[in-house]
Order: C-alpha cells, then structure tokens, then sequence
C-alpha cells in the first residue's frame, strides 16, 4: 500500500514499531473491527481503534446518549444527549481520522441478526454490560468463527479476555447466565468512570495485537484488576470439555436458546 504525505506523518509512531511497520498499518487500514456497545467501554475502543487506523469500525448500539452516560462514556458530548449513540460515535470517529469508515449499526442485537452482523467484520470487541448480551456475543462469536476481546467493570473492578476459534470461550468460565438480580449492575452498584478508560483502552490494545498478529494474545487467560488496590492478577482459562458450546459434545449449535433482544448499553 502507498501512503499518502498525510499518513506517514499521523501513522508515524506506529510506523516506527518494528512489530507494525509500514507492513502492519497497511494491515491496520484494510481491517475491520465491530464493537459491542457505544458506552463506557466502547468509548474508548472506538477513539483508539480509530486513532490507530482500524479501517472499518462497526458500532452497535440502539440507545440515545443520557447525560448520565457522560461520566464514563468519553466518545459522547453534552451536545450529543438525546442523539443516537451510534451517530454520536461516528461523528468523534469522523473528527479523529478521516481514513475509518464507521458502520453505524442502530439495532438491538439478537439471536436472529447476531451471527450475520459479525459475519462482515475479522475480530469482535464486547462492550456491553449484562450477561444476556455476552453470552450472545460469545456465542455468535464462536458459531461465526470470530475472535473476541471482551472487557467488563463494576465499580473498581474490571477483567479482560480474548477468545479464540478453537480456544476455550466466555462459557468455559461462566457456564450459563446468572439468575437476573443476583449479580448488581453498573446502574445498581456503580462505577468509576476512569474505570472503563483503563480497560477499554487495553481492550483495544488487544484488538490491534489480534488484528496485526503480534505479541502474545491473551487467549487462555483472564486478567483481573482491582482499582483501589491496584493489583492485577492472570488467570489461566483452560477449554472446559464439558462446555455447551465448544466442549467435546456441544449442545449449542446455534443461537435459538437465546431471548430475541439483548441490551447493549453500558
């Protein structure tokens, strides 16, 4: 790919890397990326991703902007409230880098429009912040052969994974949804806001790595981190044989057992 004057000097820093190159953000512009949910998490997923030159971004999301989003969720202005989210996003993506195409998706994801939503873009990136969404995406993921980077927070809290085809997945580690109320939420029990800027922007850094195929992919693994005390801790996740989706008798084989609509925000 020849690079524009223009683009060798906004790409210059990644050009510089030995693990990018000129080789890896040519890759970086001719790749895709969707992400789940333009909230607390998306936020600062789609503005790296963007920054980096991710190509095409897809944004899937079906809220307006609120003001109490605003706290967490960075890609959003006071002016946006009452827009839609992903209209919202596309136009900080349109602000930051003319050379990414936003797919604005303004849809409720579901079992019946999941799997040919992720079918257009390479790697998945998980935003939401309920467990019905994410074990949609991961299922959707999986059955699509995707990989997914899911990040999650609650209050001072966060956890990052990646989940390879062929790799353990989301329910090697959660069997099944949590009964609803047994587990608080971001609007219940809170979060900081800076929290999902830390996780966010490692989510992203995953992404780009899965993307570029460099580095040592977190695959296998769930990195745990807790604000206040600021310890992080990696955990090994290895393939569960008894798993429903891609143990050595899978029962799911495809997304009929889930509810017909699946709430994004976060």
């Amino acid at each position: 790919m020849d690079f524009t004057e223009e683009q060798i000097h906004r790409y210059a820093r990644h050009i510089i890397l030995p693990e990018v190159g000129g080789v890896g953000q040519a890759k970086l512009l001719n790749s895709s990326a969707l992400v789940i949910g333009a909230g607390g998490l998306g936020s600062p997923v789609i503005l790296y991703l963007a920054a980096a030159g991710v190509g095409t971004i897809g944004v899937i999301d079906d809220d307006d902007v609120e003001l109490s989003n605003l706290q967490r969720q960075i890609i959003h202005r006071t002016s946006s409230v009452g827009t839609p989210k992903v209209d919202s996003a596309a136009e900080a993506v349109a602000g930051i880098n003319p050379d990414v195409k936003v797919v604005p998706i303004r849809q409720r994801l579901d079992r019946d429009n999941a799997r040919a939503i992720f079918r257009d873009f390479q790697v998945i990136a998980d935003g939401s912040d309920n467990f019905p969404t994410r074990f949609l995406v991961n299922d959707a993921a999986r059955l699509e052969g995707k990989t997914l980077v899911s990040a999650a927070i609650l209050r001072f809290d966060g956890q990052l994974s990646t989940y390879r085809p062929g790799g353990p997945c989301y329910r090697c580690i959660y069997r099944e949804p949590p009964p609803e109320g047994h587990v608080p939420t971001c609007s219940s029990a809170g979060v900081l806001g800076a929290m999902a800027g830390t996780m966010g922007a490692m989510q992203a850094t995953e992404v780009i790595k899965e993307l570029l195929g460099i580095g040592e992919s977190l695959a296998g693994k769930l990195v745990i981190y807790d604000a206040l005390s600021v310890a992080w801790r990696t955990v090994r996740v290895p393939r569960d044989p008894g798993c429903p989706l891609c143990g050595d008798h899978p029962t799911i084989t495809d997304l009929s057992a889930h509810g017909s609509t699946a709430n994004v925000c976060g």
